[in-house]
């Protein structure tokens, strides 16, 4: 025990694993611990740094990044001076002043030195960070670096600066975190810390809700029940004499103010307020939190809050959380239920029974594991420079020309999306006939809004993100026109990011298409107002892909009006390049990048098959001298500019640039090919692309192709484009560039 602090066996078996890795000089330098919220993993963080220190003479300092949400990284520093009085830890304008001392902790919030505005990067009478890591480098301190809660800053600009520490070995640290190939892993039994008392038993999610519940107001129904559960918990915390009021978290995916003042007319009518202390408020610009909101016998029932009070927060009588929907169809951020499963008092109590339980009340029907995303991947990111004699390459870009990309009219796109109804549907002018012909194609015309929801009880958040179909029941809303509307907008601009269609453009066409209202002859449906609601809303999924259908036709009319606008396009002198580990690297020789191995081609690091193919091809064909691979999205990389089904204009990054021992340049675009006579490809826009690179390419007398792989052998095409690869136009591409 330290300080008074209980040691907790998986607690001191990490910090074991830890030193083991940090002291051995055949560790990986990225060591992950995966520890479930409630696990300790700050008290875990500290007795491993004292216990490094106090058993290692290394000139070693100690670098704790933590996120900028919550003030995380005040309330770790406070908690080591508190456990580890002994231990030197500082904030980071401290650092600045006095330089990364051997065998120091500075605590610095990311927000500090990845902001723009920040003041710790920039020339000053201070010295600035890189300068401080310079000198600390020159005096041979070597930097570990402590990553809490690392999901949150996956960015290019955090990378740098892990990059500029230069880190012997960096310790991520997360709830949320995945194994890897080229990181130490350690995850922290959830079944110890939950048999240690520290966190719930389970998880039980709407308890309560009831198949086939018609629900007249989501917000009123499922604080109704949340309310319930907390007075049951009061009552049972009375019953074991524990001085303990449980707090109701109510979660606000995008904070509408709308959607706030709904839910604060809802607990006012049930007694809670502001004014009589009962209910708090936390966002990023609205806080009203009593002093006494985070102790056990605090006096808020509610607090209302954002996805920000998710970090940095330590609260153990939260023990039961609402999930509203704003928008009808977000996913439910899995990390967050973290927020209420710490016991309050450090045990369980095993009667009543409900204690030992934390609970969930939302109508969300995807659950999803808020992972850590690039720096987590299977793969890892190397920088590599471009060879001599590349630098005066040059080829002609496009770019969208925004003076004359309107895309079609409101009445245009009417005609358009009727005629693919009708067409597709064969549809006509009776209303009724029409419904029952788009209900045999899977259309709902229910009138309420039909939910799956996850019911039932779950030991672990992973458990619960893989609830199945039978752990989950239908509930129907139902339609309210002012808390539907805000779902019907979402839906709305669902489409809208698809198409990039203006959301009142796109409201307009569906009312036109299947609401009751003036006639016009391009009606498919004449729903009422609140059939209308249930139709769009219900439906979403399917309208997506009628649009995105609707988006791939091909028509002579849609040829690009006006001329796209130009610049050039010359190889990045550095690039990115994502690559695992392999077991034999192989060099190849014909990219245009110094040091480009077959460690860049390995599976998890490309996904696309025929780009592997095709890379491997060139580098083993007599017929190629140099091959570069054009990156996806940015002003750096080679573009060309096409038109979808509705004239709007986007851009595509062919795949390849590669040039041929005699002499010619050649463009590819690789797509996914033919397996089992079935297509793999699954971009919707191929054929609209290939009509426009072909364009392209013969405005600038470019060879070009699509290549695409049947049994892996690769085929060409730059004639007609089919979907179906056993025709004329697709040729091996052997035939064309030899080996």
């Amino acid at each position: 025990m330290v300080n008074g602090l209980i040691d907790y066996e998986f607690q001191d078996n990490c910090v074991d694993y830890l030193f083991d890795k940090t002291t051995s000089a055949d560790s990986k330098k990225v060591i992950t611990v995966k520890a479930s919220t409630g696990a300790g993993k700050t008290v875990i963080l500290i007795k491993y740094v004292n216990f490094y220190l106090n058993n290692t003479n290394e000139k070693t300092a100690f670098i704790w990044l933590c996120p900028g949400k919550g003030n995380l990284e005040e309330q770790s520093r406070e908690k080591m001076e508190r456990l580890m009085p002994s231990i030197d830890s500082r904030d980071l304008p401290y650092s600045l002043l006095q330089g990364f001392n051997e065998r120091s902790v500075t605590f610095i919030n990311w927000e500090l030195i990845t902001n723009r505005k920040n003041n710790a990067l920039k020339e000053s009478e201070k010295k600035n960070l890189f300068d401080c890591i310079d000198e600390a480098h020159s005096k041979g301190i070597k930097f570990f670096l402590i990553i809490d809660e690392e999901h949150l800053n996956n960015t290019k600009k955090a990378k740098d600066i892990i990059d500029k520490f230069d880190p012997v070995y960096t310790i991520r640290v997360s709830a949320t975190a995945n194994k890897v190939a080229h990181q130490e892993y350690y995850e922290v039994p959830e079944d110890e810390v939950i048999n240690a008392g520290l966190i719930t038993r389970a998880i039980y999610v709407n308890e309560g809700v009831m198949e086939n519940d018609k629900i007249e107001n989501d917000y009123d129904y499922l604080i109704d029940l949340a309310d319930a559960k907390r007075q049951e918990l009061l009552e049972g915390y009375k019953m074991v004499k524990a001085d303990v009021r449980p707090l109701v978290l109510i979660q606000f995916p995008a904070a509408r103010p709308e959607t706030i003042k709904a839910v604060e007319e809802k607990l006012a009518s049930m007694g809670y307020t502001y004014d009589n202390g009962l209910v708090n408020i936390w966002m990023s610009d609205d806080k009203i939190v009593s002093d006494d909101l985070t102790k056990n016998n605090g006096m808020p029932a509610f607090l209302l809050m954002k996805q920000a009070v998710s970090t940095g927060w330590d609260c153990p009588r939260a023990k039961i959380l609402v999930k509203l929907r704003e928008g009808g169809s977000e996913d439910f951020q899995i990390q967050t239920i973290g927020r209420i499963r710490r016991m309050p008092e450090h045990k369980h109590y095993n009667f009543p029974a409900y204690l030992d339980l934390c609970y969930v009340y939302t109508l969300d029907e995807r659950y999803k594991q808020g992972l850590m995303s690039e720096l987590d991947k299977a793969y890892q990111v190397r920088k590599l420079f471009l060879k001599k004699g590349f630098e005066d390459f040059t080829l002609v870009k496009e770019l969208r020309n925004l003076d004359n990309d309107n895309g079609l009219g409101e009445r245009e796109l009417l005609k358009l999306i009727y005629n693919h109804y009708a067409n597709k549907y064969n549809l006509g002018t009776k209303k009724a006939a029409n419904q029952e012909i788009l209900a045999m194609n899977g259309y709902s015309f229910s009138h309420e809004v039909d939910s799956k929801v996850v019911q039932g009880l779950f030991r672990s958040d992973e458990t619960l993100s893989n609830a199945t179909s039978s752990q989950k029941i239908s509930v129907k809303t139902r339609i309210n026109t002012h808390t539907h509307g805000i779902q019907l907008m979402h839906s709305v601009d669902e489409i809208k990011k698809i198409t990039t269609i203006p959301a009142q453009r796109v409201k307009n066409i569906l009312q036109r298409l299947f609401r009751k209202g003036k006639r016009n002859s391009r009606k498919l449906l004449s729903l009422d107002t609140s059939d209308f609601y249930a139709f769009i809303i219900n439906n979403i999924k399917q309208l997506k892909e009628e649009f995105r259908e609707i988006m791939a036709t091909q028509d002579k009319q849609l040829s690009f009006i006006g001329e796209a606008k130009t610049s050039k396009f010359t190889i990045p002198d550095t690039e990115l390049y994502k690559y695992t580990e392999v077991k034999q690297v192989e060099l190849m020789k014909k990219n245009v990048y110094e040091g480009y191995t077959n460690e860049f081609l390995s599976s998890e690091a490309r996904k696309s098959k025929s780009e592997r193919l095709f890379e491997r091809f060139c580098e083993d064909s007599d017929s190629v001298e140099w091959i570069y691979k054009n990156g996806d999205a940015g002003q750096q990389y080679l573009s060309i500019v096409y038109v979808n089904g509705i004239r709007k204009q986007w851009l595509f990054y062919p795949d390849y640039i590669i040039k041929t021992k005699d002499n010619n340049v050649w463009i590819i675009e690789t797509k996914g090919g033919m397996e089992a006579d079935r297509s793999k490809n699954i971009d919707r826009q191929a054929e609209n692309k290939f009509n426009a690179f072909k364009s392209y390419a013969e405005r600038y007398k470019l060879h070009w192709g699509f290549v695409r792989d049947i049994d892996e052998e690769l085929y060409i095409n730059n004639t007609v484009y089919t979907e179906d690869m056993h025709g004329e136009n697709w040729v091996p591409l052997k035939n064309i560039l030899k080996i």
